[in-house]
């Protein structure tokens, strides 16, 4: 099995305490966003959960203590883009995001730690020009540190237009100018670019537009294989983004284009609810919530599988 923890929040950044005590304790709740009172247990064993995936904007919190990781497979997405206070108001400075990305990839390697410029968004300030010259900044710096790239443009889900509402998509045009110098400046540093749920043209500029954590991107950096079927947790989107410990409206990096807030007053009334001695991410078991036990396997090796006692 695999184990997300990035879909719907910034684990990493902001619950890196409670991460680590649910790997000291060996299993964790996780509600289900759209049917609350249904809570599902995961155990988190290294002998069932074959890789536990990241995305986090700030890996900092998480460095000091990545030896009780140790069992596990890891693999980072770590976003690196070049916004400022308006826009991203509590997501740490760049220079120093580059500086925790290269300490994490000394300790487990470039091979499981990915660059994400993400999400591309253009307007008077943050021209085509700006970009690039961020692009080759960041890349520069972290060459020999990751192998691969992966650039989003903006989607413009219901809660980024509420929350920043002056913002556009990025034209065709415009993304194929974007990749087509992406590519050449990453080549230059040995990293290779991905793009994820893209248009298909992309690839006609040299982007890899197959997904950013397939199947096959997960077996290449981890040099593993899995027994598992594409994921389709978004329509057109072969990602393997289940199971994820993570909740939404807990975020608080306040980024104005991110699509799991819905306010940031929902953020801090969530956030004032955690617990880091929970088993659940924010507040406790209630007693209408129903408990279920997940069964788990290794995707790795079949014979092995555990059931979870709840």
């Amino acid at each position: 099995m695999i184990i997300n923890t990035g879909q719907r929040t910034d684990i990493p950044a902001f619950y890196s305490e409670w991460f680590y005590r649910r790997i000291k304790e060996g299993f964790v709740y996780v509600r289900n966003p759209y049917y609350p009172s249904k809570v599902a247990c995961f155990q988190l064993n290294p002998k069932v959960v074959d890789c536990i995936c990241f995305c986090t904007k700030n890996p900092k919190p998480m460095l000091s203590r990545l030896d009780e990781l140790k069992d596990y497979r890891q693999f980072w997405h770590i976003t690196i883009t070049p916004y400022d206070r308006e826009i991203e108001p509590y997501v740490p400075l760049v220079k120093n995001v580059i500086q925790s990305f290269q300490q994490l990839s000394l300790k487990i390697g470039s091979h499981a730690v990915v660059w994400r410029y993400d999400p591309v968004f253009l307007n008077d300030k943050y021209t085509l020009d700006y970009h690039l010259k961020a692009f080759y900044y960041i890349a520069k710096n972290l060459s020999g540190y990751t192998q691969q790239c992966i650039i989003s443009f903006i989607d413009l889900y219901q809660k980024t237009k509420r929350n920043f509402p002056h913002v556009q998509e990025v034209s065709l045009e415009d993304q194929k100018i974007f990749i087509t110098k992406c590519v050449d400046i990453a080549k230059s540093f040995d990293i290779k670019v991905y793009t994820c749920l893209e248009d298909e043209e992309l690839a006609k500029y040299g982007a890899i537009t197959k997904g950013c954590m397939t199947k096959e991107v997960i077996e290449q950096a981890l040099n593993i294989e899995l027994d598992v079927k594409d994921s389709h947790v978004r329509k057109g989107c072969r990602c393997l983004l289940g199971n994820d410990i993570g909740m939404y409206n807990t975020c608080l990096h306040g980024c104005l284009y991110c699509y799991a807030n819905e306010n940031k007053e929902l953020v801090r009334k969530q956030y004032n609810l955690h617990d880091p001695h929970s088993p659940l991410l924010i507040g406790h078991l209630n007693e209408e919530d129903e408990l279920y036990k997940v069964k788990q396997k290794s995707l790795i090796d079949l014979q092995i599988s555990l059931d979870i006692e709840v």
